[in-house]
């Protein structure tokens, strides 16, 4: 039963309060706007065990490194994540079709730095968009989530906000 860690649009920023957060997790999830692979190194650091995507401020560096999309399977569950996905049942339109042949279990992605958390009944899919970890940008509070996965589920969610 993994513990996650999952942000995204760091835009080259870690803030150091993450660390405490990082270093109790099994696994750090990224989906996307890193900005620079210092964060990528700075959280494995912290966790050994990160997965990542690009997304779209990241340079040639971070694309050559870091992939669009990832899909694996945790616990029994099938993830995606990529970093501009939309919502429910709003996706974008390139990522619609693939998710209804992929039927993931868990859809991540980043990109508009708000958090939000939906089922989504007709795929029959959680759908988790992490906020923003960084400083740049329109959001007020920092986001991230911490979850589990058990035999395919989703567990013991949390939110975290980063006051300023």
């Amino acid at each position: 039963m993994p513990k996650i860690l999952l942000l995204s649009d760091t835009h080259a920023f870690l803030d150091p309060r993450i660390e405490k957060y990082a270093e109790q997790v099994d696994q750090i999830w990224h989906a996307g706007d890193i900005g620079d692979l210092e964060v990528i190194d700075a959280l494995k650091s912290l966790c050994p065990d990160v997965r990542a995507v690009h997304g779209n401020i990241d340079g040639n560096q971070v694309r050559s490194e870091i992939p669009e999309h990832q899909h694996f399977e945790v616990e029994g569950a099938k993830i995606w994540m990529t970093h501009i996905g939309g919502y429910p049942p709003k996706y974008n339109t390139r990522i619609k079709a693939i998710l209804q042949q992929v039927k993931p279990d868990l859809f991540i992605c980043g990109h508009s730095h708000i958090l939000k958390v939906i089922y989504d009944p007709a795929l029959k899919c959680l759908h988790m968009n992490p906020g923003a970890a960084g400083k740049h940008g329109f959001h007020n509070v920092q986001t991230l989530i911490q979850f589990k996965i058990e035999t395919g589920e989703v567990k013991d969610l949390k939110i975290i906000e980063l006051k300023k």
